[in-house]
Order: C-alpha cells, then structure tokens, then sequence
C-alpha cells in the first residue's frame, strides 16, 4: 500500500508555480552584468534564450528544464528583453537532449549549486522537525523544505521527496510530542488518566464525555455543576507546566482529535498516543470549563444588574402619576408660600389653604417613601438577588486559582477576604479589609454607619473581579481566554537555553553583525539592479523624461461606488481648521511646550500663530488653504503675495 501524500494536488502546483507578474519577474529573473556575460558567450540567439531561462528557473524556483517543466510565456519574454533576443527563438532551443544537461552542468558550476543528495535530506529533516513541532500542516511544512534548499543552494528534488521528508518530520514530532506529555506522569497519573474512559457510577455517561459537556444556562445550579467538573480536572493533579513545552497549535491539535473519537476508540491506542492524547483533553478540557464558569459567571452579574435596571425603570414609570400629583401639589404649595412672604400672611395658613395640615403632613411621608437615592441609581435593587449569587460563589471564589497584576492586588486581597469568611463561616465583614477598590457609585451601598454592608460588599467584590479578568489585570491558572501574558512566550529556561546555542526560532539571524551585513548586501544587490534599469529605461511603471523621473500613479483601490459613499460621508463631516486639528492634539499630547524662544527660553504665547507657523513650514498647503487655516492678522500677509501676483 503507498504511503498517503501531505500535499494535495493544488498544493503540489502551487509550490513551484514559476512568477508571472512583472513585479515577481524583476525580482528574480533580473540579469546582473556577469550573467549577462555569461549568456552572450552561447552560440546562436535559440541557445542564448535557452541559457538564460535556465538561469532563470535555477536561480527560482530551482530545478533545470531537465525536469521535464515547462518554462511560462511571461518568464521567456521577460528573458528575451533583456538579452535582446526574439522570444520566438525558445522553441528552437534544445534540440539536443545534451545541449540542455551541457547547459544544466555549467549553470550548476556558475551559481555554485550541488544535487540534492542523501545527506540534505537528513539536513532538511532534522531541519523540519522543530518546525513540525508547531504545525502539521504539510503546506507549511513544504515551503519551508523549499526555502531551506535555495538558501543552502541546494537544486530542488521531486515534490515526492520533499512530501516524504515532511511526513517523517511529522511522524518524528508527534512521537517527541508523546514523549514530552508522559514523561511526567507516575503511575497514579496514569490510573486516574484511564479513569476517564470509565462509566460514572449509575450512569451510562463516561467520566471524560461528562467533563466535556457544556453548561446550558446562566444560573447557579449549572454554575455548581460545572465547578465540580473543573475539580474533577483538579483531581487529576498534573505536574506543573506539563504542557508549556508543547506549541499550542500541535496541543489543541491533539485535543481535537482526542475529542472526535468515542472512549473505546481511545482505549485502543497505543500506551504513548493514549496518555498523551488524554492529557491534552485534560489541558484542553480544563481551560474550556474554566472559561466557561468565568464566562457564566459573567453573564450571571450581567443579568443580575440588568434585572435590578430593568426593575428601577418599571418602579419609576409606574410611580409616575403618583410623582406627578406630589410635585404638582407641592407646586401649588411653594406658590403659596411665595405669596405668603410677599404679603407677609402667615404661611401655615397659606398651606391649610391649599390642603389640610393632616393630609399635607400624609403626604411628605408619601413623599419620602417615593423618593429615589440621591444617585438615582439602581444598584440598591442589586441586593435582592444576593442569595441567588451566594448559592455558588463561595464554591466559585474557592475553585479559581487567581494571581493579579499590581493594579488588581487590592481586589485579589478582597476575595482573599471573602474566601475567608466562607471558611469560617462569617457574617460580618472584618474592619480591616481592603476597601480602597470600591468606587463611588457603589460607597453609599458598602460603606453605612454600621460597618461594611455583607452583601454590598460582595457584590462589589465580584463586580471588580469581573472587570479585572476582561482587562488582563487578574488572571486564572489553567484559563485559556485569561491566562497570563507570560504563558503566551516561551518560558526563560528555555529561552535562554536557545539563545546560547543560536538557535531562537525567529525569522531574523539573531546576531546583528550579520543580519546588518546580509541587509546591506542585499541592499547593494537591489540598488545595482535598479540602477541597470534605470539606465536602459526599463523600470516598471516609472520613465525618464527631461524634466527627471515620472512614475506612474497608483490605480484606484477604491471602487467607484464605495468612493461616491465616502464623498457623502466626508461631506457630512464638519469642517475643520488643520490649526484647530493640531490644538487637539497638542492638548493630549503638549508637544508645543518644547516650541520656545530662541534666546530667552519663554514658551510660546499664542498657539494660534505657533501652529499657523509650524503648518506652512511644514506641509504644502498652498496659499488659499494656507490662508483659511491662519488667524486674521496672519491672513493678510498671507494672502498679499497672491494678491500681488494675481
């Protein structure tokens, strides 16, 4: 049975698909003076244009016309012009098989290439190994075999051999993967690892599909259920880190197929597979539940404080009438008090007029009962729900494992507070826990004559803890969505181990001297090609006139419909100075504060005619705009040049 290809057809063409535009053409089929040399020494214009395609297809992608590839339209012509050759005479080329392997050998020798042999491949293999390390992704894989090859100059085998060596890098891989996940683990790892593939007590659900399943709606009994399943992960008790060494896209990789097979399938594999596999469900699986109960939690308080809103509207807009009669009948009473002060009568007598003093007195007390907080907030309604949140935030808050940037220290210290308190049981909150953390709007609530308010002071606990987790200032150990920044880089160990030994897998050479030397290279290379076609005139979209270089504009990207909608949008917008612009920006940045006298050091003391200044050194406005954009005294000295010349 043949071993199944990585690449697909379609990946396969586009590996060595040879460039087309003119663009690509200049960058790699540009012939310097010794190539040029080179290929005037052929006999015969057929033999010339043949030479030079298979520079051209040696140099990129980097296989010889031996390869049975036919070399495109495009390549030939671009070719034929810079040798001055007609591109006709390509289909008289090569009519001798030896003529072609002639040119191939001496083509060889000139751009000092060697035949992929035996020991590249091992090379390219090892090579691809660290990259099959983060993806399997063949595709990948393949144009990095590719680049590996040209830089080290090497002629490019069959795509067969090249699919080859990234298959067995990909098998080399997922073993050092296998190896790296099991390591770790003891023998109890091991048993409780199995003991996901076993049925739950009176259940016919296994223990790893119940893990896996989701909680179906915000509220505090799938909320308690969904903190057992992460203590089940607890329990499984993984080393530390057991996977900080796996690249994220190979480990979720791993999960994800686990995923797609049922526990019989799982339980034939192979020892190393296995546990390996089932390790990265555990991983997987554990961030997943613990994002999920944040994310339930979160959309928990969501609801609870839009409950409360909802029900401080719905008591407003019922109490209206009654609101509205009181202000009215106070109306009528202020009214006759003001009368009463102006004739100087008695303003009891002025309020009897208008109500009894019974009723009036009846109705401040009415009065009292329908006023709002003096915030007019609806956070006072939020305490309602607090025996709903205890019914599974003492578990939540004991099942997380947080650490906090400085920023959030105070409110880490204030769950530590709480995860106390649900410890010993306690009803009152001590005196010294941290209330720096508490903003305004929620002090009226927390802070009371009697001490820190319970509920309040959860709720506002919980509140901060929510918008701390969406800005990354308090992380979850095991979360995905809200880990810490550093779990993102590789840890300092390793780092530090790559940097000894130069093999950091960035996309530069990570010694300076020689990236700054390969860049200036490569910088001459390209300035003396532009050079060279500068002098023959053959720069693309760009020619010499008497009155120096003329490049082509750039085509619209914008289409003509989107276009028209952004000239109505722009005509909506308001007009604005490009002075007043800069005063917006100087008020959030200052940046003419460093604009002083030269010689007394005294700053600037009108920004007006600083910035006017600034903008016509700066920019080619042109007089009119130039003139709209300066103060009035600044106008006509800028206007009178115009004038003069008109």
């Amino acid at each position: 049975m043949s071993r199944r290809s990585i690449l697909s057809v379609s990946e396969r063409d586009s590996l060595l698909v040879i460039p087309e535009n003119q663009d690509d053409l200049i960058r790699y089929y540009t012939f310097n003076e010794p190539d040029l040399s080179l290929i005037r020494q052929r006999r015969g214009d057929a033999n010339r244009l043949g030479f030079a395609v298979q520079l051209c297809l040696l140099r990129y992608p980097g296989y010889g016309l031996s390869n049975d590839m036919a070399a495109t339209k495009p390549l030939i012509q671009w070719a034929a012009s810079q040798i001055k050759t007609d591109a006709s005479e390509w289909d008289k080329y090569g009519a001798r098989d030896e003529t072609r392997r002639e040119h191939l050998q001496e083509l060889r020798a000139y751009l000092k290439l060697s035949p992929f042999s035996l020991s590249d491949f091992r090379f390219l293999l090892h090579n691809l190994i660290d990259l099959a390390m983060q993806t399997d992704k063949g595709l990948v894989l393949a144009t990095h075999a590719l680049e590996t090859l040209r830089y080290r100059q090497v002629m490019l085998p069959s795509l067969t051999v090249i699919d080859r060596a990234c298959a067995e890098a990909i098998t080399h891989a997922n073993r050092r993967i296998y190896r790296t996940l099991i390591e770790p683990l003891t023998e109890q790892h091991r048993c409780r690892l199995d003991d996901l593939l076993k049925r739950k007590p009176n259940n016919n659900t296994t223990w790893l599909i119940w893990l896996r399943q989701s909680p179906l709606k915000p509220n505090s009994r799938h909320m308690l259920e969904h903190i057992e399943r992460l203590k089940a992960f607890q329990k499984l008790d993984l080393p530390e880190g057991i996977g900080r060494y796996i690249h994220q896209n190979r480990l979720l990789k791993l999960a994800r197929e686990g995923g797609q097979m049922t526990p019989q399938d799982l339980s034939k594999f192979e020892m190393q597979r296995r546990y390996a596999t089932l390790v990265a469900l555990a991983l997987e699986g554990m961030a997943t539940v613990t994002d999920e109960l944040v994310d339930l939690h979160d959309r928990i308080l969501v609801k609870l404080f839009s409950t409360a809103k909802n029900k401080h509207q719905q008591q407003f807009q019922k109490q209206g009438k009654v609101i509205n009669d009181k202000v009215r009948l106070y109306s009528k009473i202020g009214l006759a008090l003001v009368k009463a002060k102006q004739s100087g009568s008695d303003p009891y007598a002025a309020i009897e007029a208008v109500i009894p003093w019974d009723d009036f007195t009846q109705s401040v007390t009415e009065a009292e009962q329908l006023a709002q907080p003096e915030s007019f907030d609806h956070l006072h309604l939020v305490g309602e729900q607090f025996n709903m949140l205890r019914r599974y935030t003492p578990e939540f808050l004991g099942v997380l494992k947080l650490r906090a940037a400085p920023a959030a220290k105070i409110v880490l210290d204030a769950i530590e507070v709480l995860r106390g308190m649900n410890a010993d049981s306690a009803r009152k909150v001590p005196e010294n826990a941290p209330t720096d953390f508490i903003k305004t709007r929620w002090k009226p609530l927390v802070l009371t004559d009697d001490g820190l308010d319970r509920r309040y002071y959860e709720i506002c606990v919980l509140s901060e803890l929510k918008n701390a987790l969406r800005s990354g200032d308090i992380w979850v150990e095991g979360s995905r969505q809200f880990k810490d920044f550093d779990e993102y880089l590789l840890p300092m160990d390793k780092f530090s181990e790559l940097k000894q030994a130069k093999e950091l897998p960035i996309a530069i050479n990570p010694d300076c001297d020689q990236y700054l030397h390969d860049r200036l290279t490569l910088l001459e290379q390209q300035l003396a090609t532009v050079n060279r076609l500068a002098l023959a005139n053959e720069l693309p979209d760009a020619i010499f006139t008497d009155s120096g270089l003329k490049i082509t504009p750039l085509d619209a990207a914008v289409p003509e419909a989107a276009q028209f909608l952004i000239d109505q949008t722009g005509m909506l917008l308001p007009r604005v100075k490009i002075t007043e612009l800069l005063m917006d920006v100087d008020d959030w940045t200052g940046f003419t504060r460093h604009f002083v006298h030269l010689k007394g050091g005294e700053p600037v003391k009108d920004r007006t005619l600083l910035l006017s200044a600034i903008l016509a050194d700066a920019i080619n406005l042109g007089l009119t705009k130039m003139a709209e954009s300066s103060p009035n005294d600044l106008r006509k000295t800028v206007m009178a040049p115009s004038m003069a010349h008109s």
